[in-house]
């Protein structure tokens, strides 16, 4: 039974660790391309650039 339960915990802190990293790096790439999109915009508008 001690072995299920450490089993179990460790699983669910993996799946938590794992949705996190997932999570920071989708919200991290969302900023950079909305950052990219609008440098590209910006770029475009500007005849000089």
């Amino acid at each position: 039974m001690i072995a299920q339960t450490f089993w179990l915990v460790l699983v669910i802190a993996c799946v938590v660790w794992y949705s996190t990293i997932t999570v920071y790096v989708a919200v991290k790439g969302a900023m950079d391309i909305s950052g990219m999109l609008a440098r590209l915009k910006a770029q475009q508008g500007d005849p000089d650039a």
